[in-house]
Order: structure tokens, then sequence, then C-alpha cells
């Protein structure tokens, strides 16, 4: 037999409010993927005095766009990224543009990892770097005032959108100089290390990476690992931060 349940709410994760600030918008209408033939919302956040000043900003690029900014979409709390970066501003610091690029839901997976891992998927995620460096940045490049060279690039996410950001960092080097890998799930597919290795570091770049050890066993061993790997392929150690 086959029974239908229908959840209305679940205990643990009442409906929360937005809680965006004006800062923050959703581009009109859900961007196209053309290298995955897929439609995908993206945010964006402008510094408190982009519309006061004709200054042009770093821009960083992060991944689980639903959980960057608003509480109300996000998948277990929102990120805070926004509050952050005003509060950084008011105590001087001269701001920067973030796009956030909402997961593929059933393609989360398949697209933040470029290996194939037979249990849970993958294999996708050089498409996905391809449309963020190829469609998306070029189109936020002739948007906003942004500073579009590397120095002035980053890109930045979470597990699996961790795993990523380092893959298209050192993928792509001339376009981003800096990776934040927050709770990295460099578990989900051991290529990661051996692309870092015969790819190799040959610009300067900082990455920064962080984790708990509650996360589990395996996680802080990954990312030392992960340090390894980068200093082996050509990376300072005084460019990591773990």
């Amino acid at each position: 037999d086959t029974v239908h349940v229908s959840i209305a709410m679940w205990l643990d994760y009442p409906p929360a409010s937005h809680t965006v600030t004006q800062n923050v918008f959703v581009l009109d209408g859900d961007m196209m993927m053309p290298q995955l033939n897929r439609n995908r919302r993206v945010w964006i956040y402008l510094p408190d005095d982009y519309y006061t000043t004709t200054k042009r900003y770093p821009v960083t690029y992060m991944h689980d766009g639903e959980n960057v900014f608003d509480a109300a979409t996000s998948f277990a709390g929102e990120w805070n990224v926004d509050d952050s970066l005003h509060i950084m501003q008011m105590n001087g610091d001269s701001g920067a543009i973030v796009v956030a690029i909402d997961n593929g839901g059933q393609y989360r997976l398949d697209e933040y990892c470029p290996f194939n891992n037979p249990t849970y998927g993958g294999g996708q995620g050089d498409q996905y770097v391809d449309f963020l460096v190829n469609t998306l940045k070029p189109f936020i490049d002739s948007t906003f005032r942004t500073k579009p060279d590397r120095l002035n690039t980053a890109i930045a996410g979470s597990s699996v959108g961790a795993y990523i950001a380092v893959y298209a960092g050192i993928k792509y080097q001339n376009v981003f100089s800096k990776v934040s890998s927050f709770s990295p799930a460099y578990w989900f597919e051991d290529s990661i290390y051996t692309f870092v290795l015969n790819h190799g570091v040959t610009q300067p770049m900082r990455i920064y990476q962080v984790c708990s050890q509650n996360e589990g066993a395996s996680v802080v061993y990954n990312m030392n690992r992960m340090q390894d790997s980068l200093v082996t392929a050509g990376m300072l150690a005084s460019e990591i931060q773990t």
C-alpha cells in the first residue's frame, strides 16, 4: 500500500519572516544557465553607498543563495551576509557587491561537484562554474559598477558549496583571487585533491577555510589535507588561513 502524507509545517522550523535588508534584491526573472539548460534565481547585495557615489566595488560570488540573506528562504537560518557587510561599512569598510546564486535543489550535488560520486551524484560542476565565469560574471560586470579584475573577485560557499568554490578558484585563477571555504565537504569526492595538485597554483591567491571538529571525524583531517595540497601545488602557507 502507498500512504500519502502532506506535512503542513515542521515543528523545528516554523515559517520565518523575511530578513533581507533594503540593499538586497532578486534579479528580474530567473537567469538562464545555457551550460546546463536550466534557470536559476540570483540575488544581489549592493553596498550602502552604491546609489550615492560613483565608486566601483569588488564582488564576491556565493552559492546556496537562498541561505545568504533571508531567513524565510533559508534551509536552517540565514547567514547574515547583508547585515555583516552593513556593519563593516558603518565601521569604515569600503563595501562590496555580493552575488548569490540559489542552489539547484535536486541538482545541487550534481552542480557543486565536477566529479561523479557513485552514491551521491556530481559531474556537472564544470558546467556550473563555466556559467559563473562565462555567463553570470559578464552580466554582473556590465550591469553594476564592479571592479572586474581578478584581484577584486572572490568566490565563497559552504559544505559542497565550499567544494565547488575551491574548484572554481583553482580552475579559473585568471578570474578569482580569493576563496572562502566554510565547513567544506571535501569528503564528497577525493578527486578534488588530485585536481589541485595537477592543476597547480600559478597566480597569487588567498584561501580561507574553516570548520568545527564537531562536524565529523574527517572534516579537520580533510581540511588540513587540502591545505597541504594547496601548498604542494604552489601556494605559500601564508596565503592560506585554516
